[in-house]
């Protein structure tokens, strides 16, 4: 049901902050207790969920194995997924599917009435579950959101932001919230002890992203300020084909084309993937990535070219991706794809635990919001939707067998100054993420990036942009330590592994400290050393 905001402000029910496939997943999973749900965009949009194109990533076809699932799970994580944490999530993942099924997925299904497998790059077999091709995302949510609209323990409250996490002695205590769209709107406190963070991931941080306007950081942002621990920011996987056809952010041409056979060639007609790996176009994302990030960067350009092997089916078997290239004047039939790696997915996030717990007590996480460890330095392809529904429905359980103490009156809460939203401002957030933090990095460049994020968080007088600018500088200040290239973190001045594969535990005070450092060096001049 949907409700007011006036009718919140002091609710008993858990509070789950985003309405994409982690958040929805758990308030199902929690009925019928009481749970409010806070989205900012109406139910089921807004939510990189519902735009992932390649589908669920289960060991439910004959001859494969949660072991198997694992074991490229881990192998695609660059020596730092937690080996617990993947196994778990493979053998899970069959359990996972069920639910969808019986909140309405339509999945794909062979001849044989079983459920239809794709297989997607460094995945060792065909164990991706599809909806139509390349609509999984879409479909999955439009399920959920139909179950939650039916299901009277969850209420709904859309068009309100999440600016704040309020907290006392290491708990939280509340929420701050604000009507979107609307920066000098009075804002709204509402007092909780039991808050799901499922806000999403990163991505419109980048000028290049495939990600909607709502994937900025917002939750990290808040969970930081209240002192929760950050794990592994600086991986942030970049998606080799994105459609550049000009718009923002990109539409996406999915891993499964070239699952199905299609190349990657430069403007000279030349396939250039097979002298950068024995996999070519199926090697690991982020090897991919920089493929068609050279050629780009070199001049010749770089296009997925689907002519051979799919030609006339194109449009019958990947109709999202036919229906964009359609829409910017581009028949993928008959002539190939221009793209470009983009921001497409933050392995990084809220570092929580088996059950989905922060380190701020009363504070869950799941989906991309959080780092579980299951991705490591880089995310196996199709993990993300499985990890999402695994951790929702583990939070519930969790929750479940609870005691959550009863909301505490809070005293009335100062209003912060907003100013209105400075476009220009984030735009060139945005563009020096892309330029600083993107696909290759080195130490001049991040170093740049981290105090000039540090100063708009220190400066701006607008709350959404300093919650951007602190996640910024989370992800910058983290890949400017990591002094080596693993993953989806490529440094130019260190591009070797270190033989030591550690992951990054942070918090944003240890963040704001590296800036500082920079700060004063940049006064003082010294050799940079990282």
């Amino acid at each position: 049901m949907r409700n007011q905001i006036e009718d919140i402000r002091n609710t008993p029910n858990v509070v789950i902050v985003g309405g994409g496939l982690a958040g929805l997943f758990c308030a199902l999973k929690l009925a019928p207790r009481p749970v409010t749900v806070i989205t900012a965009a109406p139910l089921g949009e807004g939510a990189s969920s519902a735009w992932a194109q390649g589908g669920i990533a289960a060991a439910v076809a004959e001859g494969d194995s949660p072991e198997a699932h694992a074991a490229d799970t881990i192998a695609a994580g660059a020596g730092l997924v937690d080996a617990d944490v993947a196994h778990g999530l493979a053998r899970e993942a069959p359990a996972r599917i069920d639910d969808l099924l019986r909140y309405g997925v339509p999945f794909d299904r062979d001849l044989e009435g079983h459920l239809a497998v794709g297989r997607e790059a460094a995945h060792s077999a065909r164990r991706i579950v599809h909806v139509q091709g390349d609509r999984a995302g879409q479909a999955i949510l439009a399920a959920l959101t139909t179950a939650v609209r039916a299901t009277p323990s969850i209420r709904v409250v859309e068009g309100y932001l999440a600016e704040e996490l309020l907290t006392a002695d290491g708990a939280v205590t509340g929420l701050r919230l604000r009507k979107a769209g609307d920066p000098i709107a009075k804002p709204v406190t509402i007092a909780a002890r039991a808050i799901v963070l499922a806000t999403g991931g990163i991505g419109h941080l980048y000028a290049v992203t495939t990600n909607p306007p709502e994937a900025r950081g917002l939750g990290l942002a808040i969970a930081a300020r209240a002192g929760a621990v950050i794990a592994d920011p600086e991986f942030v996987q970049f998606h080799p084909t994105a459609i550049m056809v000009g718009r923002d952010p990109a539409p996406l041409a999915t891993e499964a084309l070239r699952g199905e056979g299609a190349v990657l060639i430069n403007g000279n007609g030349e396939r250039f993937m097979q002298a950068v790996h024995p996999l070519a176009e199926l090697a690991p994302r982020d090897i991919v990535a920089r493929g068609v990030f050279a050629e780009v960067a070199a001049g010749r350009g770089a296009f997925l070219d689907a002519r051979d092997a799919l030609g006339a089916r194109f449009a019958e078997k990947f109709p999202t991706v036919h229906a964009s290239c359609r829409a910017a004047g581009i028949d993928p039939a008959r002539e190939p794809i221009p793209v470009a790696p983009a921001a497409h997915y933050h392995m990084g996030g809220i570092a929580v635990d088996a059950r989905g717990r922060s380190s701020v007590q009363g504070l869950w996480a799941a989906g991309e919001v959080s780092c579980t460890g299951a991705h490591g330095a880089n995310r196996l392809a199709s993990n993300s939707l499985l990890e999402a529904v695994v951790y929702a429905a583990r939070i519930a359980e969790d929750i479940l067998g609870c005691e959550i103490p009863s909301p505490a009156h809070l005293a009335e809460q100062p209003v912060p100054r907003n100013c209105a939203f400075p476009a220009l401002a984030a735009q060139n957030l945005r563009a020096m993420m892309t330029s600083h933090v993107g696909v290759v990095r080195d130490r001049e460049r991040l170093a740049e990036a981290v105090r000039s994020f540090a100063a708009i968080e220190r400066d701006t007088g607008n709350i959404a942009l300093r919650n951007m600018a602190i996640t910024a500088l989370l992800v910058a200040a983290a890949a400017f330590a990591r002094r080596e290239s693993r993953g989806g973190h490529y440094r130019s001045d260190h591009p070797t592994e270190s033989p030591l594969a550690r992951r990054t535990m942070t918090t944003l005070v240890q963040a704001r400290e590296i800036a500082d450092r920079l700060a004063e060096l940049k006064r003082t001049p010294q050799p940079i050393t990282a």
